[in-house]
């Protein structure tokens, strides 16, 4: 039995590429998984409920466990019915994967209302609502004396922390995930609840769309951007065996690697006493060394910059 025997785990967006090789890894280390896939584009359009059906067939010919679910993790019923999937089938809930997610890939002129309110709601609000959902599941299991052993574990992206031009909708609903992530993880520790976030480098169909063939797979060697390479981080971070909580951290080839949350620069600050003036404070950055952007002109008629 792998290091997941007999815990239940719920993976969302895993119809294909990263979270079907999750679902599918969890199964192997001995998980019990619901396989949740709307089937939509990745746009968020549409929806094939046997991509959700055919993880599940791969899961039990390999001989694991696994139930299809194709509820919309946006959706608030969506959302809690993926839980109760997993306690109907399973008795029980123990890790949930929110790894569902579309691209609306535009320059922030030319991104229209529903390529951001689309989003946003997949992004960030089918991650809050499924990791709500679950945790009230844990807080119940809590309160009743049981002694939890539970995880989270949520799909930000380096686009969302380090910003990403043409993402402005999907780079907001990352960077959220991850300052959720950082809050979930403090507000549900009280329950045995570890919570943590990764980004993911893989080839999937929502990378293809943004970077073509670049990261097609070579002939021959170590594929660096088989999505099967981040799977198993995500396996440790679901294990009983695990202390970690609260972090991010950049998953893909060979290569893990902590982000650091937003910090204070302890060498650039800038301390006076009593109030800023305006000219005083023009005078503190350029001696300080702040780095300055290109100058540009609000000019309308000279083209601007």
């Amino acid at each position: 039995m792998g290091s997941l025997g007999q815990l239940v785990a719920v993976v969302t967006g895993a119809g294909r590429g990263i979270g079907r090789e999750h679902a599918l890894l969890l199964a192997a280390e001995g998980a019990k998984v619901v396989v949740n896939d709307l089937g939509g584009a990745q746009d968020g359009t549409g929806s094939e409920n046997t991509l959700a059906e055919q993880v599940v067939a791969e899961i039990k010919a390999a001989g694991g466990e696994a139930v299809a679910n194709a509820d919309d993790v946006a959706d608030a019923s969506g959302a809690e019915n993926i839980i109760r999937t997993a306690v109907r089938e399973f008795g029980r809930l123990d890790i949930v994967v929110n790894n569902a997610g579309i691209l609306r890939d535009r320059v922030l002129v030319n991104l229209t209302d529903d390529d951001w309110d689309l989003v946003v709601r997949v992004n960030l609000r089918g991650t809050f609502l499924v990791t709500r959902a679950a945790g009230n599941h844990w807080r119940a299991r809590s309160k009743a004396g049981e002694q939890v052993q539970a995880s989270v574990i949520n799909t930000s992206s380096e686009s969302g922390v380090f910003g990403n031009p043409g993402q402005a909708n999907y780079a907001a609903a990352k960077a959220a995930v991850a300052s959720l992530t950082q809050v979930a993880s403090k507000e549900l520790a009280r329950y045995g609840v570890r919570v943590n976030a990764i980004l993911p480098q893989a080839r999937t169909r929502l990378t293809e769309s943004a970077f073509g063939d670049a990261l097609a797979a070579k002939d021959g060697g170590f594929d660096r951007w088989d999505p099967a390479n981040v799977s198993p981080f995500v396996a440790y971070l679901a294990g009983p065996t695990c202390g970690i909580t609260g972090e991010v951290f950049v998953v893909g080839g060979s290569r893990v690697q902590r982000v650091k949350p937003w910090e204070r620069d302890r060498e650039w600050k800038l301390q006076t006493e009593g109030r800023w003036t305006v000219a005083d404070l023009d005078k503190a950055v350029a001696e300080a060394g702040i780095p300055q952007g290109e100058k540009w002109t609000a000019n309308p008629d000279k083209g601007g910059k």
